[in-house]
Order: C-alpha cells, then sequence, then structure tokens
C-alpha cells in the first residue's frame, strides 16, 4: 500500500523554456495564456512544411556552465545542468554537506544530441571524418545530460536516463521516485531535457506528416482539441525537480512544494507511432499510477493532458480518460500546457509537471489555448482559452510516446 512506503516530496525545481528561465516567470506566462511559439531560428527550414518552434529564445549556456565547458556539450545537455543548478539552488539544498553518494539523478530525453549529430555529419561527409569535433560521442549521447548534471552538482549516486520518447522525463521521475522509495537514495535530481531541433529531426516529422503547417500565424497552430488542429509544434526545454524522501526534507527543514505520490507505465505493444484505437494501456497507465498513490477516481480533481495537437493523439487520449473516469470524465477540467509551448517530446513531461507543480500551490488552472472549434471527439472540460481557480488536491499527468510507452504520474497537495 501506498502509506506503508516511503513518501517523496518535490523541494525545488529548475525550468529552461520556450516561455521563461523561471519556473515562476514559466507559470506566470502559463496562467495568462501566453504562446511561446514562433518562427523557427535554430535551423534554417526553408522549403519544410512546418517553419514554427518553440524555443529558450534567450538561453545563454555561458551564464550557469562557462562558454568553454559549454561549446563541449550539446544544447540539451545544456538545459538539463541549467536547470538543475536552479532547481537545487531553489531547494536550498548543499549536497557538499550531504552524502553525495545518497543523492542521485534520472533523467528522461528523447533524441540526445540531434543538431550536433547532423552537424558533425555534414562535416564527415563535407570536410572528412578527422575534422569532427573529439567531443563528438561525449556530445551526442543520450546519458550525457545526467552525466553532466551528476558532475556540476556532486550527485555520486544512482544515474540514470530513460529514453522512452515522449513519456520519458515522466518515465524518469516515476523511476526517481521508486529510488528513493526501495532505499537507494536519500535526494535525487529528476525531470527530462530535449534541443532536437534541426534539419534532422524537421525532416524526419514532416515525411510523416506529424507537424502543424500555420506557418502564418505561429502562436495560434498549438491547437489540442480543437477540430481544425493539424499537428504538434517541435519544441525544446528542461525541467528538473529536486525529490526527497520526506524524512530527509522535514530533517533538514526545506520548504515542500508537493508530494510526488504515484506512478503507472504501460506499453500499447502495437503500431510503433500511433496510439491505441480503444486507449486500454493509456487507461491502465493513469490506473496504475492512481493506484500507486493510493488515489480513488473520485479524488481526481485535475489531469494534464497529454494533448499533442495531432488530430490521433487529442483524440484517443479522450477515448482513454472515459474509459477509466467514465461519465465522471466530463467532471474534471483537462488542459494541455503543449497549446503553449509546443512540443518538446522527451522534456514534454517535466514541463507538464512544473505545472502540475504550480496548479497545485497556486490554485490555478491554466487554459488550453487556441480552442475554437469544438470537436465531436474531444467533448471534455479542456478549460478553454482562460485560466480557472480551483483547489487542486490531487493532480495526475500523462505522457504518450512513439513506441506505445505510456507513463503517468500523480501529483499531491502536500499534508504533513
Amino acid at each position: 500500500m501506498a502509506d506503508e512506503r516511503l513518501r517523496v516530496v518535490i523541494t525545488g525545481m529548475g525550468a529552461m523554456t520556450p516561455l521563461g528561465e523561471t519556473p515562476e516567470e514559466y507559470w506566470n506566462n502559463l496562467v495568462s495564456g501566453k504562446s511561446g511559439i514562433g518562427p523557427m531560428s535554430l535551423c534554417d527550414p526553408d522549403g519544410y512544411p512546418c517553419r514554427i518552434s518553440g524555443e529558450v529564445s534567450g538561453f545563454d549556456p555561458g551564464t550557469y556552465i562557462g562558454s568553454k565547458e559549454a561549446r563541449r556539450m550539446a544544447r540539451f545537455t545544456q538545459l538539463a545542468v541549467a536547470a538543475a543548478l536552479q532547481a537545487v539552488e531553489a531547494a536550498a539544498y548543499d549536497i557538499s554537506k550531504d552524502d553525495p553518494y545518497r543523492v542521485g539523478v534520472v533523467l528522461g530525453n528523447g533524441n540526445g544530441g540531434f543538431p550536433t549529430l547532423e552537424e558533425n555529419c555534414r562535416i564527415l561527409t563535407e570536410r572528412g571524418g578527422m575534422r569532427m569535433s573529439p567531443f563528438f560521442f561525449p556530445m551526442i549521447l543520450p546519458n550525457m545530460a545526467a552525466a553532466a548534471v551528476s558532475r556540476y552538482t556532486g550527485a555520486h549516486g544512482y544515474n540514470s536516463t530513460a529514453t522512452t520518447a515522449c513519456a520519458a522525463s515522466n518515465q524518469a521521475l516515476g523511476d526517481a521516485m521508486a529510488v528513493i522509495q526501495r532505499g537507494t537514495a536519500d535526494v535525487m535530481l529528476a525531470g527530462g531535457t530535449e534541443a532536437g531541433i534541426s534539419l534532422l529531426g524537421l525532416s524526419g516529422f514532416s515525411v510523416m506528416r506529424a507537424l502543424s503547417t500555420r506557418n502564418d500565424d505561429p502562436q495560434k497552430a498549438s491547437r489540442p482539441f480543437d477540430s481544425e488542429r493539424d499537428g504538434f509544434i517541435p519544441s525544446e526545454g528542461s525541467v528538473i525537480m529536486v525529490l526527497e524522501s520526506l524524512e530527509h526534507a522535514l530533517g533538514r527543514g526545506a520548504d515542500i512544494l508537493a508530494e510526488l505520490a504515484g506512478f503507472g507505465s504501460t506499453s500499447d505493444a502495437g503500431h510503433p507511432v500511433q496510439p491505441e484505437e480503444n486507449g486500454t494501456s493509456a487507461a491502465e497507465a493513469m490506473q496504475m499510477a492512481l493506484n500507486d498513490a493510493g488515489v480513488l477516481l473520485e479524488q481526481v480533481d485535475y489531469i494534464n493532458a497529454h494533448g499533442t495537437s495531432t488530430p490521433l493523439n487529442d483524440t484517443l487520449e479522450t477515448v482513454a480518460i472515459k474509459r477509466l473516469f467514465g461519465d465522471s470524465a466530463y467532471n474534471i477540467p483537462v488542459s494541455s500546457t503543449k497549446s503553449m509551448i509546443g512540443h518538446s517530446l522527451g522534456a514534454a513531461g517535466s514541463l507538464d509537471a512544473a505545472a502540475c507543480v504550480k496548479t497545485i500551490t497556486e490554485g490555478m488552472i491554466h487554459p488550453t489555448v487556441n480552442y475554437e472549434n469544438p470537436d465531436p471527439t474531444c467533448d471534455l472540460d479542456y478549460v478553454p482559452n482562460q485560466p480557472r481557480a480551483k483547489d487542486v488536491q490531487v493532480a495526475l499527468s500523462n505522457a504518450f510516446g512513439f513506441g506505445g510507452q505510456n507513463a503517468c504520474l500523480v501529483f499531491r497537495k502536500y499534508v504533513g
């Protein structure tokens, strides 16, 4: 039972997002319904059907890392280190005064260093392989973000990387919670990071016809659950959280933001990219997370949807929610963070998780923006276009990835 295990709480967050480089700036822009989508600048999308993206546009890695070291890191690692340092500072946690082997790192990531991979492949074909960067492998490997976070924070304990596509950072947060609960660590730095905006990524998603083509109106392009949605917007970012056992957090007098109470993970075991039509496995992941948290269906106050703005995903996520909650699904507010920031793939769950924590601490649900045309296949309460005040005790967050990977988290208001 959930009450027999160690409770895991969140004591700090760091955020690098298209809507701000702190959790507070990010949240304030989400609540105001501001969009972080604009013309793509991290690569030249000329000639491609999608030419817009969600970018961490003001990010200066030298502020957090130092210019020389930053040049030896891929952007996804830079974002993760910046978010992790911010999270540790926000948690007022000095790892050097603790046992560093009881502090670990688990991050989610989908693509590793896609832009760096593309750049070095171009060097290989144009100038020869011996002109490639000697840091090529340390830059592109997906685990290098977690390795760098460990190095920059001094966390010597359990270290891992989840690469379950768009479910990766939910998987990482759930895995980190389990590491604490089984007694392997007292503190975990966990979340996700992604920075894959490149011609390589743009080409792959374009030939799949997965991206929106609303280039003339970027801020209106991401429109989850709206009948006029036409694809997702590629995005990037990182959110890292400081997770602690409740005993450890109380022992050092930490400010507790919320409790990470439950995690569920399943596989559709079906199509490589399309969600399961009947929503069974996604619904089961949600139920597993609720069971893990010891939460009943009627106790869920809010669902942060995967909500990608693709025709198939939004319909089938709605099917899965109704499959689990039945008629009561119509009474639960559901919103999509991606309506304002686009889809950051392996980092998406962590950016959604930060929104869930803020929803709980601030008593406010951010809207799903650009919801203008009701879709009969998407008929839930999507908190359209305006924020909503609500005392949220329990939030459920969904992340569904390619390969049929489903990972769901339950966040709960902390009560001592």
